[in-house]
């Protein structure tokens, strides 16, 4: 005999639902898929006699057929799938990011851009933390839940870990500017698509472009693979600095590659490397000059 489902049961699929990333409802009313369903209608039997069909009406005039037609209104019909979209968007998105002068103003313009499908399903806009005017950027992946609900980015367990990781280097939030490749989150912290990428990059060469960091963190395979155009993953590509460049840059800024902090919680052997990976970025900071202006801003 087959026990029903206990209390513990549902726990458990609850928590087996939000560990693979069905963190958000999508319906208001809860739904029992465990309640009997109603009994299907009985099939007509084999030896039931056969109803007689009703006659065809008689043709009708092509004219009067078309009449009967059931007319779909205008504004229900799906229209026609656009194949510049996301050229479309990163044009817009290049044209917008140009105009902005300011980081301020870079977010002002994000908040008028519409062309990333994500912002539609976002809570906030999730643009930078930190200091704008310190010299040092980092840059990561994509807003997650609790990103998505404050509006800052690394502000949930893997921004907690970035900022120990900081500190390690005689780095806080206040000497540190902090930003992503994405501005909001896509659901279920899926991966982006290229064209969510493409659309939202014109802000992140702009910020860049603004800011002139001295020194570049890239936190994570996704900003270091699309920022420096590499296609290796991250475990080949951390610890092995490279010039990111932009035409409208005068000269290329070093960037280093590490793991992202969320990564490093699923496997903390992988801390060993990110230590490593830190303590090349500290040594930067002491030929930049910018380990005596961290010490200096902390004083």
């Amino acid at each position: 005999m087959t026990m029903p489902p206990s209390e513990q049961d549902f726990l458990e699929a609850l928590k087996w639902q939000i560990e693979a990333g069905a963190d958000e409802a999508i319906g208001a009313l809860p739904l029992d898929r465990t309640a009997a369903r109603p009994a299907a209608a009985p099939s007509r039997g084999m030896a039931e006699a056969p109803q007689r069909l009703p006659a065809p009406p008689p043709a009708s005039p092509p004219q009067a057929a078309q009449s009967l037609a059931p007319q779909v209104p205008p504004s229900r019909a799906r229209p026609a799938p656009s194949l510049t979209s996301a050229s479309e968007a990163q044009a817009s998105a290049q044209r917008l990011a140009a105009t902005a002068k300011t980081i301020e103003e870079i977010r002002r313009a994000l908040e008028d851009f519409e062309g990333c499908p994500l912002k539609a399903t976002a809570t906030n806009l999730c643009m930078f933390d930190g200091n704008p005017e310190a010299r040092i950027m980092i840059i990561g992946e994509a807003p997650g839940a609790q990103e998505d609900r404050q509006g800052k980015p690394f502000v949930g367990p893997a921004g907690q870990l970035l900022d120990r990781m900081l500190a390690t280097i005689g780095l806080d939030r206040t000497k540190v500017y902090i930003t992503n490749l994405l501005y909001w989150r896509p659901p279920g912290n899926r991966n982006p698509t290229p064209a969510e990428i493409a659309s939202c990059l014109p802000f992140l060469e702009r910020q860049i472009e603004v800011l002139q960091p001295r020194l570049l963190l890239l936190v994570g395979g996704m900003s270091a693979k699309t920022l420096l155009h590499r296609t290796e993953g991250i475990l080949k590509l951390r610890g092995r600095w490279a010039d990111y460049h932009h035409p409208r840059l005068e000269q290329p800024i070093p960037a280093l590659p590490t793991l992202h902090p969320a990564y490093l919680l699923r496997q903390p052997a992988q801390k060993r490397e990110a230590w490593r990976d830190l303590l090349s970025f500290a040594e930067a900071m002491e030929r930049e000059g910018l380990a005596e202006a961290a010490a200096a801003a902390a004083g």
